[in-house]
Formats: structure tokens, sequence, C-alpha cells
């Protein structure tokens, strides 16, 4: 059915997906900015020149990378992506120095301080800062991105243009054109959003005769009402994108500016391993791993909860889609928490998910991601303050990789919150959970209480598969 649409009006790549579009207009809230940060642990710091040199390699073969967005003239189509006629490398590769022992310490800082700031929304979508120590230390990559020009899953096939297999980089031949700046008039842009128009007003037309968006727009004036006479399409999107009356969460309800970020690992062996206990995946691992540390996180306040609100990222990527941009959509699910024992909680949050993965919705998300664009901001915030976390797991590269003669030792993965209390991301590396965490402090006022809750949830779950025999792995 999805497919169906999608060949009927297949999008202009020129302009911003409907999701993407939407991540983009409900920024005017700050609580709601899409930004990714990604950390890159360096065993020693690369040459200045060389990295600079591949970056701006990449940046030529990567187009999100020199493409800034264009606003469509009164909204007639989604943001327009376009090349930057003054696009200045040296702008977005930065760096700077720590002291040795204080090198985690300020990469972090460094890593906090670009999720908390905003985009510069008339350039690229991305600034990179090399942290480097004492000369032969240790150093790290912080890399900010939107998450409109990547997932986590094209986020590392974009790195493709940027690691090496092997320390001593090969020669890669001459350097790729620059591509020619782009300036756009008011004829122009109008001209092409007409077109995008149309396909749009087909896509939101068919949208509206599935009553989808008449069921949302009903719930919105009418939020005590129901939705019995509605479709099932109609019911998937409700559950996916109505606005809600509160947090499932009695504690984690305020929402700000200021972040917590954290970092630790995990053996994906020992994942893989407890996981088996339950006959489940790494996923289904990971996630009753976050639920009991919230679990903990609440009992240590004296508040009962049986189950939180969760926002989880699902591909819609095909099989044999190789592309870099973004192609998630966000899955609102409700997930089990009280339940203590670990493995029939894996249990319970294989069906959530598998479930989640089977809604009626995800052909047309992107669909309805433009149709919530039309609708005003506070039911934007309606949707997603109310959610309690955010958590991410992303396959990442099983083998050791090189960037410009450095080994990357580590790569972490801070996900927006996105109006959530926080959001918690697994990025596997060469046999490792590499597990980054961003909180929201208004919400969690004590971060370090609930960071030691996850790490006991997780060390919990670990110990789960010490007796299971080295078999292999699930994912």
């Amino acid at each position: 059915m999805g497919s169906n649409l999608g060949e009927m009006t297949a999008p202009d790549a020129r302009y911003m997906r409907g999701g993407d579009a939407f991540a983009w207009y409900m920024e005017r809230d700050p609580a709601l900015r899409s930004t990714v940060v990604a950390v890159f642990w360096l065993d020693r710091a690369p040459g200045w020149d060389v990295l600079s040199a591949r970056i701006d390699r990449m940046a030529r073969l990567i187009p999100g990378l020199r493409q800034c967005v264009v606003p469509s003239p009164f909204r007639l189509a989604p943001p327009r992506w376009a090349y930057d006629p003054q696009f200045d490398l040296t702008w977005h590769l930065r760096r700077a120095v720590a002291a040795t022992a204080e090198v985690p310490e300020a990469v972090l800082a460094v890593a906090r301080r670009s999720a908390m700031d905003a985009f510069d929304r008339d350039r690229p979508l991305w600034e990179l800062t090399l942290v480097e120590g004492a000369e032969g230390g240790p150093a790290a990559l912080v890399f900010k991105v939107h998450h409109s020009l990547s997932d986590g899953v094209g986020g590392m096939r974009m790195l493709a243009a940027l690691l090496d297999p092997q320390r001593e980089p090969p020669d890669p031949g001459p350097m790729p054109p620059a591509p020619p700046g782009e300036t756009l008039g008011l004829g122009a842009l109008v001209t092409g959003a007409a077109g995008v128009l149309a396909g749009r007003t087909v896509r939101l037309g068919w949208l509206a005769a599935k009553e989808t968006i008449p069921v949302l727009v009903r719930y919105a004036s009418d939020p005590a009402g129901g939705i019995g006479g509605a479709a099932a399409m109609a019911r998937s999107v409700y559950r996916t994108a109505a606005p809600l009356p509160s947090s499932k969460s009695a504690l984690m309800r305020e929402r700000g500016m200021t972040r917590r970020l954290a970092v630790w690992e995990v053996s994906l062996e020992a994942l893989s391993r407890a996981a088996k206990t339950a006959g489940g995946t790494v996923n289904d691992a990971y996630l009753a791993a976050v639920t009991g540390g919230l679990r903990r996180y609440h009992q240590r306040h004296g508040a009962v909860v049986e189950s939180l609100r969760a926002v989880m990222p699902i591909s819609l990527r095909a099989r044999e889609e190789m592309g870099w941009g973004n192609r998630i959509t966000l899955q609102r699910v409700t997930v089990p928490v009280a339940e203590p024992d670990p493995v029939t909680r894996m249990r319970m949050l294989h069906r959530v998910t598998e479930a989640a993965r089977r809604e009626p919705s995800l052909g047309v998300t992107d669909t309805i991601a433009e149709g919530l664009s039309l609708l005003p901001a506070g039911y934007v915030g309606g949707v997603l303050k109310r959610v309690d976390f955010l958590a991410s797991n992303v396959p990442g590269i099983p083998v050791p990789v090189y960037l410009a003669g450095s080994e990357i030792t580590g790569i972490f993965a801070f996900g927006p919150t996105i109006g959530s209390a926080l959001n918690i991301t697994l990025l596997s590396y060469r046999g490792t959970c590499d597990i980054a965490v961003n909180i929201d402090i208004a919400a969690v006022p004590d971060p370090e209480v609930l960071l030691g809750c996850l790490r006991d949830s997780f060390d919990e779950i670990v110990r789960l598969g010490a007796a299971v025999p080295r078999t292999g792995r699930s994912r």
C-alpha cells in the first residue's frame, strides 16, 4: 500500500522528505532539536593536513555535506537542499587541545556543547572538531550532524568515504571536483515548489481519504473522544502520532535545555549470550537492560511504574538500499518496566518491538509527517514531549578501522532527546557495544543516580549469559 503511493508520487530528491521537514519545522521549539553528536575515540591524533584533505574529499562525495537548507516560499513544499555557494570547509572543521589526562573530559565537554547548541541554519548542517592531547597521546573527533542528513545506518555508510582498513592510508587518487554552488531566486523556488506541491497534495489527499488526518484533528479538538469507527490504518496512525495527556513516568516530566552526556562499554558477545536465555536478540537484551535501569531509578525514588512510553527508530531501508541519507521512522511504543525478571522482560519486549515493526502505518510515515507539519506547533509538542525515553540500536563496524593514520578505538553516538527525558544509543564496533546516553537534566535532576541504575541493570543482563556456551551471536 505504502509503496504504491510512493510510486505514484516519488519525492523530488532536491527536497526534504516529509519526516525530515517535520523535524526541521519542529525545531522552532529548541527542546525538539534533531542534533546527532558522534564521538570517535582515536589512539592518537591524525595529521591535521591529512585529516582536512579526507574531510574535504568526503564533503565533495556526499552532497548533503555541502548543501544548506532553503525554505520553500509560503511553505508550498518541504525545504529544498541547495549547494552552498559560499561553502567554507574551515568553518565546519575545527580543532581543540587538552592536556592528556583531561582528553576524555574535554571530549565530552565538546560533545555536550555540540548537543546543546543550535545549528547555523544558513550553512550545511554539520561540524567536526578534533580534540587533541599531548603529542602522541589519545585524541577524538566530535562530529555534529543534523538528523535530516543521515540516520545511524546511513551514517556508518557515510563513513566509508572517510575510513581505512589499515593504519597507513592508501592513495585515494585525485580529489573529486567541488560541486558548483546554487543561488536560487524566488521565481525558481516557486516554480520548483509547484511540482512538489502537486505530489504532496496527492499524498495528503490519500491520507485524508484514509481518515487518518481527520482522526488526529478530531482528537486534538476532543481528546476525550474515541476513534472506534476508524479504519485499521487510522488506529495505527493514532497509536503513533496522537497527542498524549501526560508522560507515564511520575518522575521524569519536566523538560529543559541542559544535557548530561555519559558513555560506557558492554561486550557484544555478552549481550548476545544473555539474549539466548530468552530465545531473543541482542536488541531484546539491550532494551531489557534499559528498562531495568529505569525501573531501578523509579524504585530509588519510591515511585511505582508499570510501563513507560518509548520511541524506537525503525529502518525503512530496502535490503538492497545503500544510500547514506535518513531512512528511519520513529515508532512510539509502550514498554513493560515493572517486570523484575529480566528473562521474562526480554520476552515481553520482543513481542512489543515485533508488533511495532508490523504497524500498518509504517509504509506511510513520511506522508503522516507531512500532515503533522501542517498542524499547530502545540500539537507537535503534545506528540513528543510526553515520551519518556528514546532507545536506538545501530549495527556498526565489526572490525578495527583507521582514519588518516589513527586507529578508531570507540564510536559513541548521542541521539537527540527531541522532547523526551533521555536518549540512549547502542552502536556496536569491533565486538563492543558502545553505549551513549543523552539526559535532559530538567527531567532527571540526579543524572548520576540514573546512570548508576542503568549500569547495574546492564551488569544484571550480562550475568544472565555467563553460563551460556559461546556458540555465536544473535542480533
